[in-house]
């Protein structure tokens, strides 16, 4: 099927699309190699992997094994399904809790999240502040961290409520990112963090 029978389908058909369908017609077009898929609020992104992008994950994931060791179930730009309307998103970082299991489609549960961060890109950052926070909240991912190269900070956002997160800290990237009291338990140092 190509690209136009796929929009014609999509146009004459009675039944709304899933996230599924959606994803599935995606895996069928030649999406650039280096980029990340996700499905926000029903609208697709893809995004390029840049390299301060990718050197700030590597940072956090490296922090996440230092303090639980190597076997920590920690994924990155793995699709993840969350609450609302077609929201399939592709974190940059998510720690899974110890004896989680993937659901009957193979896909990790939000519900077993504990930590998720987000590095942002220019053209998704608004989601990662909008759309994306909101999704979190919702689904009650106790941690949430942005660390944002542009503005060379890192916000971190702790106790989900009613689709949003009561507290929020920022910390300029240089200085540490107090974790201690939360499921991850550790100081996220920023120092190293490249800057945009």
């Amino acid at each position: 099927m190509t690209v136009l029978e796929d929009r014609i389908a999509m146009a004459e058909s009675d039944n709304p699309i899933t996230l599924d369908e959606l994803f599935e017609r995606l895996e069928r077009m030649p999406v650039p190699e280096g980029y990340k898929v996700e499905i926000v609020e029903g609208t697709v992104f893809m995004s390029p992997q840049r390299d301060t992008h990718w050197k700030i994950i590597r940072r956090i994931v490296r922090a996440l094994e230092d303090k639980f060791g190597m076997d920590v179930n920690v994924l990155s730009d793995v699709r993840i399904d969350f609450p609302g309307i077609l929201n399939g998103y592709a974190p940059d970082v998510a720690k899974i809790c110890d004896g989680a299991e993937k659901n009957a489609k193979g896909l990790w549960r939000h519900q077993d999240l504990e930590f998720v961060a987000e590095v942002i890109s220019q053209g998704t950052a608004a989601n990662d502040y909008g759309p994306k926070k909101t999704a979190y909240a919702t689904a009650e991912v106790p941690v949430y961290v942005i660390a944002d190269p542009y503005q060379r900070r890192c916000h971190l956002y702790t106790q989900p409520k009613e689709g949003d997160y009561e507290i929020e800290t920022t910390v300029p990237f240089g200085s540490g990112l107090d974790l201690t009291n939360t499921v991850v338990g550790l100081t996220l140092k920023t120092d190293d963090f490249p800057r945009d």
